[in-house]
């Protein structure tokens, strides 16, 4: 099973917990084993940070970084492994505008569960919450934990 993210650039640090509570279920109770999580903002960040932290309990488990931008090398090689990250072929012609979208939607048809941290009704993290909702994903808002 694949499970990606989904949430505001800006989020409470006492979400922390929530979130590990329920990366552990997923990978204990849902057969989850192979994550999809963006490079955007600090809700993206710690997610990346908990999947880190898991990784060493849960060795068979897998997380990618799926970039919406070919990076500039020397950026790249400060933040991330290149074997953690992937950029999908139909991002590759896709104009900067319009590659967050692209990338949130590649992301989602990937997966079976959407882990978000959504607040508010509107902006991206809302759009995709809604979307992932609508294609019948199984969605866990940590905001309403």
């Amino acid at each position: 099973m694949i499970c990606t993210f989904f949430g505001h650039r800006a989020i409470p640090k006492n979400i922390e917990n929530e979130l590990q509570i329920v990366l552990i279920d997923l990978i204990k109770n849902k057969d989850v084993n192979l994550f999809y999580v963006g490079n955007n903002g600090d809700f993206d960040a710690l997610v990346r940070k908990e999947l880190n932290l898991l990784k060493s309990t849960f060795p068979h488990i897998n997380y990618y970084v799926v970039l919406a931008y070919m990076p500039k090398e020397n950026n790249i090689l400060n933040t991330y492994n290149f074997s953690d990250t992937i950029y999908p072929d139909e991002l590759e012609f896709t104009p900067p505008k319009y590659a967050i979208d692209k990338r949130n939607r590649w992301m989602l048809n990937k997966s079976d569960y959407v882990v978000t941290y959504v607040k508010t009704t509107f902006g991206g993290a809302y759009k995709f919450k809604k979307l992932a909702e609508k294609k019948g994903k199984t969605v866990i808002n940590l905001a309403d934990k």
